[in-house]
């Protein structure tokens, strides 16, 4: 079956390889039948992910249809239309059973799929534990509304559930790229009082105003984003941030954004080391929340696609075939063409 691999940094190619099996009672088998590709992709590409093995495939958001099952898999069986979770957890070690599943105590626990162990941008995909990384896809969810539940709709999931949004706040999200429009959408759920979203990038506001018109935007090169969020905010800044950008200046503008007391939430993979500069933060008692996401609650996530409560599909900008993936990495690495999400067909 064709693959895209890493080969080491910088160097991701397309490669045969040999249909996955069975290797443990609890796998299964997915024909993968769509697939994307994820910014944390691009760190793997670019060496920022040490734990990253040399010849797997990369790959981690994907649906397809369950083609074979362990003897010990009960939740799904043969022809099941099925989204795959990022994460790969046991469900019975201490942290899978308080929730905590990014940090399950399994060999190949966390995130395993397209950075340890073979991932999805291939025709096929082993999935371990796939009684818990397996959520079976309503019959009114297409391939498109359900890609990303798995992922970036489960890390906004996890932002805004442990961002803990009650009516009364201001939510700052820094970042609209695919994984912050996905946070902004689970914001959305909670019916906060009011959600700012920055980023540098025009094309990607635009695309906030045209189809989230009830949230303010704003452009740190062209507005002072502190005094943007104090205007738009009843005590001084946001209640709560949600940190999604990854860089050294989104990180300091999160927690300047707060105000006393907020809750910053860090969403982001960052590609070099964060300080905290305690004397500058003296004072603003702000509670950090971070780490990788829980992804626990893809089920909850695709009854509410089903009910018509989330919509991703205007993310998906372009689709490519497997065969032309490296393409389609160029493509949104650079963010040609107003780029937010790319769909890869095997």
């Amino acid at each position: 079956m064709l693959t895209y691999t890493y080969e080491g940094p910088d160097n991701f190619i397309l490669k045969e390889k040999p249909v996955p099996i069975i290797l443990d009672s609890r796998d299964a088998i997915v024909k993968v039948t769509l697939a994307s590709i994820c910014t944390s992709d691009l760190h793997i590409k670019h060496g920022s992910v040490p734990r990253a093995v040399p010849g797997i495939t990369v790959g981690h958001e994907m649906v397809g249809i369950v083609k074979e099952i362990g003897a010990e898999v009960h939740n799904v069986k043969p022809g099941d239309h099925v989204a795959v979770n990022v994460e790969t957890f046991c469900g019975s070690c201490f942290f899978c059973q308080h929730g905590f599943v990014n940090n399950c105590q399994d060999i190949n626990g966390g995130w395993a799929l397209g950075c340890r162990i073979d991932g999805g941008q291939a025709e096929y995909v082993r999935v371990p534990y796939a009684d818990q990384g397996l959520s079976k896809i309503p019959d009114n969810v297409t391939d498109k509304q359900a890609l990303f539940t798995g992922d970036i709709l489960a890390t906004g999931y996890w932002a805004a559930k442990i961002g803990e949004i009650t009516s009364e706040n201001t939510v700052f999200i820094i970042g609209a790229g695919p994984t912050g429009i996905c946070t902004l959408l689970c914001t959305l759920l909670k019916n906060p009082a009011q959600i700012i979203i920055c980023d540098i990038d025009e094309s990607r506001l635009e695309f906030v105003r045209q189809h989230y018109p009830q949230v303010l935007t704003v452009n740190p090169r062209q507005t002072n984003p502190e005094h943007f969020v104090r205007k738009h905010s009843a005590h001084g800044g946001a209640d709560v941030v949600m940190e999604v950008a990854g860089s050294d200046e989104s990180f300091a503008m999160a927690w300047k954004c707060a105000r006393p007391n907020a809750i910053v939430v860090i969403v982001a993979l960052y590609n070099s080391a964060q300080s905290l500069p305690l004397p500058d933060m003296y004072g603003k008692n702000l509670i950090f929340k971070t780490g990788g996401v829980d992804g626990c609650d893809c089920d909850t996530i695709l009854q509410l696609i089903a009910e018509g409560k989330i919509d991703t599909t205007p993310l998906i900008t372009h689709t490519f075939s497997l065969k032309n993936i490296a393409a389609a990495y160029e493509i949104f690495e650079q963010h040609k063409d107003n780029v937010i999400k790319i769909a890869v067909k095997p």
